[in-house]
């Protein structure tokens, strides 16, 4: 007989524990635990079995072809590593309603018009729900299959039997395995279902989406076991409010993970914008202090941004320091340079900083954009709308070189700007044919009296 046994584990980290506790042990979170039933190996996790290999001298290893098919969405594809990866498992997390199922049902509709089929498993619609979002959306194709489904085995057995090109599960946290008596959701469930998902979708070379929940700190909701066995981990960015929709890669085996994809939301669903830079610069921007503009990287991907900064006198208590789109601990240090290496007294000043259009900024390349907004913001004195920013702070106030600049001055130039500020190491290798001007710099002290 099989001795069952009941334990509580943590939904965010899966730290066990055979008591209930008040906070995790393990990430710290409250009130996490769900008691949750365990059986021993064997009775309940049987997972699909692969064929047994033998090990082999790795020069001996013969590649197969990984057949991509491209689903004609430039944006998509590109974040992906070029398209659909046969035998591929990927994980797609968002908050609700930001676009993750719309998305999805398009990739079905443009890998059915090509002759694939394509399952798109609901467990959180029913089979009308997802017809009535697919005629708003002029989703019709034979080759498309829908069913509204929560039982494991039953989709299990679906995907073998129509062999599909892509299955989309949504969402993961929904389906169940009846084997296990824990809760669809929990930590147990969420593994193995998704384990045995990954496992078919390798030995039957379909490509499966896997929609995850997201927790109030904006992570895919369960394991963080959940993201290892994916092959690529993609995050929706943005607000329900806004149009704009950011899919940013945080894994992927088969291409860059630093790429992003930028999507605008319309009536007939998200479409792929072509000139992303321009929705992140202000139109008919008129000249005004403490805003500036910077170019940064985004995998291949050269975009312009604008950093905007308000500096006040601090009336109250403690000065403010607020910041969105850039790292908050970046702009506390570029403050104290500012204050120590150029004389501004900023130490009784609100501080806030602001990144338009809602998009994420993490490079060192922002430093001097930064640094230079904050600045002309303080001196009440206006940045030249035709100069873009580029370089990295060190401690001594010195601007350091950063990485691809010539393929940031080319989207520069193409947006119309006349001057860029970089650093002095960085113009060696610049080509000649760039029709920009360039200030080179070796110091903060030197891009600051620009403005004066």
């Amino acid at each position: 007989m099989t001795k069952t046994g009941a334990v509580y584990v943590c939904q965010h980290c899966g730290w066990k524990s055979l008591k209930w506790v008040g906070r995790c042990g393990g990430c710290g979170e409250w009130d996490s635990t769900i008691e949750e039933i365990t059986t021993p190996p064997g009775s309940a996790y049987r997972s699909v079995v692969l064929h047994r290999e033998l090990p082999q001298p790795i020069t001996n290893v013969k590649l197969k072809e990984c057949p991509c098919i491209e689903t004609g969405m430039k944006e998509f594809d590109r974040i992906l590593g070029g398209g659909l990866i046969n035998g591929s498992a990927v994980l797609i997390g968002g908050t609700p309603g930001i676009g993750k199922s719309t998305l999805l049902l398009q990739v079905c509709q443009l890998i059915s018009q090509k002759g694939y089929i394509t399952l798109y498993v609901t467990g959180e619609e029913s089979v009308a729900q997802t017809k009535l979002r697919a005629e708003r959306l002029s989703i019709l194709s034979e080759n498309l299959l829908v069913v509204a489904e929560t039982n494991l085995e039953f989709i299990l057995e679906n995907i073998h039997n129509s062999r599909p090109a892509l299955v989309v599960i949504d969402s993961i946290q929904m389906i169940y395995k009846p084997q296990l008596d824990s809760a669809p959701g929990t930590v147990a469930q969420v593994r193995q279902c998704a384990n045995d998902l990954i496992s078919i979708a390798k030995s039957t070379g379909s490509a499966i989406f896997l929609v995850g929940h997201v927790t109030k700190q904006g992570i895919i909701a369960g394991p963080k076991v959940l993201e290892h066995m994916a092959d690529t981990v993609l995050y929706f960015e943005g607000e329900k409010f806004q149009y704009y929709r950011i899919l940013r890669v945080v894994k992927n085996r088969f291409g860059s993970t630093d790429e992003i994809g930028i999507f605008e939301m319309r009536k007939n669903g998200l479409q792929p914008v072509d000139n992303p830079s321009e929705i992140f610069i202000s139109l008919g921007r008129r000249v005004s202090a403490g805003s500036t503009i910077i170019s940064c990287m985004e995998g291949t991907r050269a975009l312009l941004v604008e950093i905007q900064a308000l500096v006040a006198r601090a009336n109250f208590g403690m000065p403010e320091r607020k910041v969105s789109g850039v790292d908050y601990n970046r702009v506390s240090m570029i403050l104290a340079i500012l204050e120590k290496r150029i004389g501004l007294r900023l130490g009784g000043q609100d501080v806030f900083v602001n990144i338009v259009g809602g998009v994420q900024v993490d490079e060192p390349a922002a430093d001097l954009g930064i640094a230079m907004t904050i600045a002309s913001s303080f001196k009440e004195k206006a940045i030249p709308t035709d100069t873009v920013f580029v370089g990295e702070i060190g401690l001594g106030g010195e601007v350091r070189s950063v990485s691809q600049m010539e393929i940031r001055l080319k989207e520069a130039q193409r947006l119309g700007f006349k001057r860029a500020v970089i650093p002095k190491d960085n113009a060696k290798g610049i080509s000649k044919d760039l029709k920009i001007e360039l200030i080179e710099i070796c110091y903060l002290s030197e891009s600051v009296e620009i403005i004066g």
